[in-house]
């Protein structure tokens, strides 16, 4: 018996089921109106509230798209979970999770009280603290190496060349002081591995780089695929890695709402401040919206009622069953 043995298998319904029901959820979820965008970065607040796209690419390759799945916005929070991907292929996932941690805080992404709380400065990669902590760890001996490797990684996940949104770069950057804050207290606990404000403007151009909800969803495939691009078929990382950063995911993707994500989807999911929300189906493939009104948590709101839907009518949830047949 092999490790490949007791893999989470299965597909997708058929590409037309598919199709009609990502057109459905489309329809469905347009004319929602609740929610507010994101303005305390001010270049993420022009978004118009109306904007809405998705898309779900299967392990196999195929993308079933609907609305304006092709728009370009700013990755942000969604770069977590790819940023912790590549740092466990760099050095090992055990000793990712020595320095960075992986429990959830319960807490809002860009709490410091985490960092306090625990006593050694860990809190997971997908809130800001263990996020700007991953990226100190980029394999590099310059800013510009570090960048590089950053850049090169997220774009072999997306299976094209990724560059910064400069406007939303330049207004994070004017505007993130919170985030120094933090990179400075992981310094103070020993839990920053660069320089604080050099982890920071790292981190603030990992979060401006420019994708599509096309992209998010190949990106979110590729770690439902076992770490291999389903549409270049490039192995981006190893497949045991996959796994960890789906967990953690499962833990904190949502932050303090990743409990009602994971009753309402079964799913690990990822969520970010310019409206973009990515859910993985192990062995199946990955959804990716784009909707910029968010709820109070942050999450898009049209995002969730999405992946909620597609979870339910395209069979996904991990948790659900069926009672075996009478033997």
């Amino acid at each position: 018996m092999t490790a490949q043995d007791w893999i989470s298998t299965g597909h997708l319904p058929s590409p037309e089921v598919v199709q009609e029901l990502v057109a459905e959820a489309h329809r469905r979820f347009q004319p929602v109106t609740e929610g507010r965008v994101a303005d305390y970065i001010p270049a993420l607040a022009a978004a118009p509230p109306e904007r809405f796209g998705l898309c779900v690419a299967g392990c196999g390759g195929p993308l079933f798209e609907a609305g304006e799945s092709r728009v370009p916005f700013s990755i942000q929070s969604l770069s977590k979970p790819f940023m912790f991907a590549l740092i466990c292929q760099a050095i090992g996932e055990e000793e990712a999770r020595d320095k960075l941690g992986v429990n959830s805080t319960g807490l809002p992404f860009n709490s410091v009280l985490a960092v306090e709380r625990s006593g050694e400065g860990l809190s997971n990669p997908m809130v800001n603290a263990g996020a700007i902590a991953a990226t100190s760890l980029a394999p590099g001996a310059s800013l510009a190496r570090k960048w590089a490797f950053i850049q090169d990684g997220f774009s072999r996940f997306a299976g094209r060349p990724l560059e910064i949104d400069r406007p939303v770069y330049d207004s994070e950057a004017a505007t993130n002081r919170r985030n120094v804050g933090i990179a400075t207290l992981l310094s103070d606990h020993q839990r920053l591995w660069w320089d604080p404000e050099e982890a920071t403007d790292l981190y603030t151009r990992q979060c401006a780089l420019s994708v599509t909800a096309a992209d998010l969803a190949v990106m979110a495939a590729t770690l439902a695929n076992g770490g291999r691009q389903p549409v270049t078929g490039e192995q981006v990382i190893d497949p045991s890695h996959c796994q960890h950063v789906l967990a953690v995911m499962v833990t904190a993707g949502l932050y303090e709402t990743s409990g009602d994500w994971l009753y309402a989807t079964g799913l690990p999911g990822k969520s970010g401040v310019s409206g973009g929300l990515i859910t993985v189906a192990p062995g199946k493939g990955g959804l990716a919206t784009y909707s910029p009104p968010l709820d109070e948590a942050g999450n898009s709101v049209r995002g969730q009622l999405t992946a909620r839907f597609l979870s339910a009518r395209l069979g996904l949830n991990l948790f659900a069953s069926t009672p075996d047949a009478v033997r």
